[in-house]
């Protein structure tokens, strides 16, 4: 395979596209909508400290790998993974590993397009005023109102799917780039306005011993894989969408300074998450573990009853929204990218098959809380069932996958040639965690979800 082959669907014009692109495909509602109310359900401080061992020894390794397969291979990730394997006189059956990227990069944009909905709702209902003065009856009332119409939620995940297949449709350069230059600098900034206002409200310190200080009572091997799964699940690793981000990366630009630059990133967003709601949730005695209804049920409460929460309670739900679109353009791109080559048909027709088809997938979410809430697959809803299935186990073995190939299989000249740019002892340093420290993890969290630890 040449080192001159270019993806026919361009790339990032600058290594701060890049960074800005995969720090958004990071930073999504994982960082906003999940990272806060898992640590709360799991102890808050410990669950960080196993979560950032996660992000360390397991998420930045396969972060890298999987960016260096997807410029050496240059294409959507199916493609990638059959060449690449061809390369090292593999076993073909790797493009395997390629589809279950693309699936469940499709599957987690199925429900996840639902959840952003809710938030676009809940910035048209905060503007309103939705939230003044009321009590938790009355959010809780406003939340479930929202899950039980079947009509209103399939309303907003129409208009976030669209707004999601109208960005993807128009390409890397005017579409993706354009698209995170203007949501990631946003993001950041309604970001730190929410943790300043957290600075004012006299339980800052109670919320940051709360998310910094270790319970390490708390910590359970379900808390691990949770932790290992949302390592994942954050970084968007084994979803094919870092790697197919890494096949518009330029040869001039490290893999390993961008990749810990947007693992930093990533988790400095989290933790900025969890630093501007905890002090919220302690201020007006809300609950912690409030579960996937921290954001929507528990702190309207707050901007509903606290000086200038008409604001902050807007900025919020934005917030929400540019960090679900700013992944949900990267969990779709791996899907159009194989159509594009392998269907010959044009990006735009690409996106209207891709989109649709995710949309229809989504319709079982929007049902899950409503009319077909008693129907239960293994005792889960399809959003439950959707989420345990894609954040902890199939994006974890698509990481694993992914780090097999990169450390096993692929040529050590190959794979030192795409990390060129790093010194020879931190190819070592990655090479050595890539081939055991992060495969073992994942078995070993492997064989507690099955039971055997």
């Amino acid at each position: 395979m040449t080192q001159t082959k270019k993806s026919i669907h361009g790339e990032w014009s600058s290594r701060l596209a890049f960074i800005l692109a995969a720090t958004g495909s990071a930073v999504g509602l994982g960082n906003i909508w999940k990272f806060p109310y898992i640590a709360g359900e799991n102890g808050g401080g410990a669950f960080v400290i196993v979560y950032l061992l996660c992000i360390l020894l397991i998420g930045l390794p396969i972060m890298i790998a999987e960016t260096l397969i997807g410029r050496r291979g240059r294409q959507s990730p199916i493609n990638t993974m059959s060449d690449l394997a061809d390369e090292a006189n593999a076993d073909p059956k790797w493009h395997y590993v390629g589809w279950l990227g693309v699936i469940s990069g499709f599957l987690i944009l199925s429900y996840y397009s639902v959840v952003a909905g809710w938030g676009i709702a809940y910035v048209f209902k905060a503007f309103l005023g939705g939230f003044s003065g009321a009590d938790g009856t009355t959010i809780k009332d406003t939340f479930s109102s929202l899950m039980s119409s079947p009509l209103q939620q399939i309303f907003w995940h129409s208009i976030f799917m669209l707004v999601t297949m109208l960005v993807v449709s128009r390409g890397v350069a005017g579409g993706l780039e354009k698209a995170v230059r203007f949501l990631m600098p946003g993001l950041f900034v309604i970001l730190m306005l929410l943790v300043a206002y957290a600075m004012t409200t006299g339980s800052y310190q109670q919320g940051i011993n709360f998310l910094f200080n270790p319970d390490f009572s708390k910590i359970t091997g379900q808390a691990v894989l949770t932790a290992m799964g949302h390592a994942f699940f954050t970084l968007s690793l084994g979803i094919g969408a870092i790697m197919v981000y890494g096949s518009y990366l330029p040869n001039s630009i490290s893999i390993t300074r961008t990749s810990i630059l947007i693992a930093g990133a990533d988790t400095a967003v989290a933790l900025l998450a969890g630093i501007a709601i905890f002090p919220i949730v302690f201020a007006n005695n809300l609950e912690v573990a409030a579960g996937p209804g921290l954001i929507f049920q528990t702190l309207p409460i707050a901007f509903g009853n606290m000086t200038g929460g008409w604001l902050f309670g807007i900025l919020f739900f934005v917030l929400l929204v540019f960090a679900a679109l700013s992944s949900s353009i990267s969990l779709i791109e791996p899907a159009v990218a194989w159509l594009v080559e392998n269907k010959e048909i044009d990006r735009k027709k690409a996106c209207v098959w891709a989109g649709l088809a995710t949309w229809v997938v989504g319709l079982g979410t929007v049902f899950s809380f409503n009319v077909w809430s008693d129907f239960k697959i293994f005792d889960r809803t399809i959003f439950d069932l959707l989420d345990y299935l894609t954040a902890n186990l199939l994006l974890p073995i698509g990481g694993f996958c992914v780090a097999v190939f990169a450390g096993w299989i692929m040529k050590p000249d190959d794979s030192e040639h795409e990390l060129r740019s790093s010194k020879p002892i931190h190819y070592q340093i990655w090479r050595f965690l890539v081939r055991y420290v992060s495969p073992a993890a994942v078995f070993l969290v492997f064989l507690n979800v099955v039971g055997v630890l």
